[in-house]
């Protein structure tokens, strides 16, 4: 691989992100709102865990992929991050929501876990206790209800600065490389002459 070419990397740190997001989003809208809809009460909340508790080894993997990506996007980026206007705080501020989001997603685990532990159990909704829910679920339940929107929230945050920094990557000498760029250079040199 080369000095200027990190393309495991960054599609490890894409795809994991992308994964993360989408996995958390869909969970949200779509394991929940199909578990809320079960016409026993008492199902709720054990489809709902069903579902999160397959899809939990898959983003394990997806957020640790976006780890090693990010950890060595941040290595080889290090001598631009440090000198590039704006690439330091971008960074710093991504970290500080990647551990963010990591926080989230361990205590919507836990509280799934909590939930999940008391299930099956009646309940208005997946992550709405009704009134016979015994109190440790609607406990997990109050938990889950923010953090469901929570970690998708983060998650595209990360998405939209990791665009930022793509484009901070970006630089003139790169987008006019190659015999095209060469001549697009040399028309503009003849153009200014011709105009002075």
């Amino acid at each position: 691989m080369s000095a200027d070419r990190h393309t495991v990397l960054r599609s490890m740190h894409d795809i994991g992100l992308a994964a993360w997001f989408g996995g958390s989003l869909m969970g949200a809208v779509g394991v929940n709102g199909a578990a809320a809809a079960a016409k026993d009460p008492t199902e709720r909340t054990r489809l709902s865990s069903i579902g999160w508790a397959a899809w939990a080894p898959v983003q394990a993997v997806a957020i640790g992929a976006h780890l090693v990506g990010s950890i060595g996007m941040a290595r080889a980026d290090r001598g631009r991050v440090s000198a590039q206007d704006g690439a330091g705080a971008n960074t710093l501020v991504k970290t500080v929501l990647t551990a963010a989001a990591m926080g989230t997603t361990l205590a919507s685990g836990l509280a799934g876990a909590k939930t999940a532990k008391g299930s099956p159990a009646p309940a208005a909704g997946a992550t709405e206790p009704g009134a016979d829910t015994p109190a440790d679920v609607a406990e997990g339940q109050a938990a889950l209800k923010p953090l469901q929107w929570v970690n998708p929230a983060l998650t595209s945050v990360l998405i939209v600065l990791a665009a930022q920094q793509g484009e901070q990557q970006r630089t003139a000498p790169a987008l006019f490389s190659g015999l095209l760029g060469q001549g697009v250079t040399s028309a503009r040199s003849a153009v200014r002459r011709v105009a002075s």
